[in-house]
């Protein structure tokens, strides 16, 4: 899916991962930029909250989204990539089912890129390394934190996916950036695409083990299900007595951001 302008003039893109903060910087410039794109890199493989959060957007705000896809989906590149799964060491995903389809979209055409990056984080998204895309940080420039980020879904109606109730990130139902109770809440919310999840490490022609999470598979882990639960309701009573005024997901960001403070993907939340 290949555009390229006619009119010589930037493109301005901004994309959305279906999680806040990209929506709050929609909110926050779908009047002042009139002619933004706004796109999705679509993996096929995420959760339905997904997708009714965009569906949702897109009413409130009146505005189009471009869904990439690649060309070949993920079991294509599984296959490719001899049957590893992808892995903070090894993001073939990212590669292949987001950056390149965003390259292809923008193709030669001089580009300016949204990236909804805070002001109180400290890192940079996703970078083209190609010179026709320009990245921009409006959060940054402007000094907008998270408090700011979470006002503008409140007032915009647009709210937070419900996925934020057990699930701190957008991106696919078997990210490996996934905490260990996210994924026990996965199989609560979604037993399918956890049993999904689980096939992809037990299915090896080659009797290879591949696992999502380092050290056990998904099963083991939910062996030890009632435990990580009770353990984490725990850290959020106690996160709910110092800071009783803190939003719910932000307590459930700072619990989570305990248990594994792994830097995500972040070109998945573009």
């Amino acid at each position: 899916m290949e555009n390229t302008n006619t009119n010589k003039q930037p493109r301005h893109i901004l994309g959305l991962s279906g999680g806040k903060d990209s929506t709050a910087l929609a909110i926050l410039l779908h009047q002042e930029v009139p002619q933004m794109e706004y796109f999705f890199c679509d993996t096929h493989r995420e959760l339905p909250e997904t997708y009714e959060y965009l569906e949702r957007i897109k009413a409130r705000l009146g505005i189009q989204i471009h869904y990439l896809s690649a060309e070949r989906g993920f079991d294509h590149w599984l296959d490719i990539y001899g049957g590893a799964l992808p892995s903070p060491q090894m993001r073939w995903c990212t590669k292949q089912l987001k950056i390149k389809p965003l390259e292809a979209f923008i193709g030669d055409d001089e580009a300016i890129s949204y990236v909804g990056i805070r002001a109180d984080e400290h890192r940079d998204g996703y970078i083209s390394t190609r010179p026709n895309i320009k990245a921009v940080y409006p959060f940054k420039e402007r000094g907008l934190v998270k408090a700011d980020i979470l006002r503008l879904l409140e007032e915009s109606g647009i709210g937070l996916p419900k996925y934020y109730e057990w699930r701190s990130r957008s991106g696919c139902y078997f990210c490996f950036f996934q905490r260990k109770y996210e994924w026990v809440m996965l199989q609560e919310t979604h037993p399918d695409l956890f049993a999904r999840a689980v096939d992809y490490e037990s299915q090896h022609k080659d009797g290879r083990t591949y696992t999502w999470t380092q050290g056990e598979t998904l099963l083991e882990l939910l062996e030890r299900k009632d435990q990580i639960i009770a353990d984490h309701h725990k850290a959020m009573a106690r996160e709910a007595q110092q800071k009783p005024d803190r939003p719910l997901v932000e307590a459930l960001e700072a619990i989570l951001d305990e248990e594994d403070d792994t830097l995500p993907c972040l070109a998945c939340h573009l």
